[in-house]
């Protein structure tokens, strides 16, 4: 019984080691709480190491109900836990909580307080905090986000001028791109209007009955940065799940009705949101694919 007390409080303290929360200032001058990810095996701390910097979606860092009621999310928790066992660090920024918000998810689109010029300037801010970290290989910052924030990675990624927050033009030391970016179901209709051009590598994961943020405007933006004159000098790749709603990749198992959340597609219904077990191994095994090739 000693012996499993003492494995557990190792196991407790390497935990709270692992995961720390910290504060980043946003490029907008509003100072985030963000949870911090640290490599799971850092035999070699003083040595900088890759980051992923993550964007969480409309309705935050951290799960509303249940038995994780006010913790990170399942999702997020496998994630970061995911990215430490590669080796990472990891940075999970809070846009909301700062801003006095918990959720966005079911208020209209128009009257959001929090809306893709706050998230990038949070990403923005995340980024020169990462690589003002001793422990942060500046060269090596990747960005992954899911819907709503995956479209803030295709805002912090658009390669026009105008599409940088002021805050940035002005730096003597300019921002340099994250290494790549990965976006989970983002909503694409703005980056498809305003003709987005990326700044570097660019990977969308969609799931095909998603009618939360339906594929069809991000199937055309990939397609038209592939089919442009020239092309775009990035990598671009669109993987688009079968049988697949929007959060396919959460770790929980089931599909349920966002009553709340109007459907774009289906008039009268809610959005349908939950897991599809093949899209969420096949995308976190693609991750996996990508972050180690752009990070290594």
């Amino acid at each position: 019984m000693r012996l499993l007390f003492c494995l557990g409080l190792l196991w407790c303290s390497s935990t709270l080691r692992a995961q720390q929360e910290v504060v980043v200032p946003s490029l907008d001058g509003t100072l985030l709480s963000a949870w911090w990810f640290k490599p799971a095996s850092d035999s070699i701390p003083e040595v900088p190491k890759p980051v992923v910097v993550a964007l969480h979606g409309c309705g935050g860092l951290y799960a509303s109900t249940g038995a994780r009621k006010g913790l990170l999310n399942a999702r997020h928790q496998a994630m970061g836990t995911m990215l430490q066992g590669m080796g990472y660090h990891v940075l999970f920024p809070d846009s909301l909580t700062a801003r006095g918000e918990a959720s966005l998810c079911a208020q209209p689109i128009g009257t959001r307080n929090v809306t893709q010029t706050q998230r990038r300037a949070d990403a923005f801010g995340a980024l020169a905090w990462v690589r003002a970290q001793p422990w942060a290989d500046p060269s090596r910052v990747a960005v992954i986000g899911w819907s709503h924030g995956g479209s803030a990675v295709l805002a912090v990624t658009e390669a026009i001028t105008q599409a940088v927050p002021e805050t940035v033009k002005r730096s003597a030391a300019p921002i340099e791109p994250f290494k790549t970016a990965i976006a989970f179901y983002p909503g694409c209709s703005n980056a498809l209007e305003k003709k987005y051009q990326p700044n570097t590598s660019l990977t969308l994961f969609l799931g095909a009955d998603d009618d939360w943020t339906p594929p069809g405007p991000c199937i055309a933006l990939m397609q038209g940065l592939k089919a442009a004159s020239p092309p775009s000098s990035h990598s671009l790749e669109l993987h688009v799940y079968p049988n697949a709603v929007h959060d396919f990749d959460t770790p929980l198992p089931g599909v349920r009705e966002r009553k709340e959340i109007p459907s774009r597609l289906h008039p009268g219904k809610g959005v349908m949101a939950g897991q599809n077990l093949a899209a969420r191994e096949a995308s976190y095994k693609r991750l996996q694919e990508i972050l180690q090739a752009a990070l290594r």
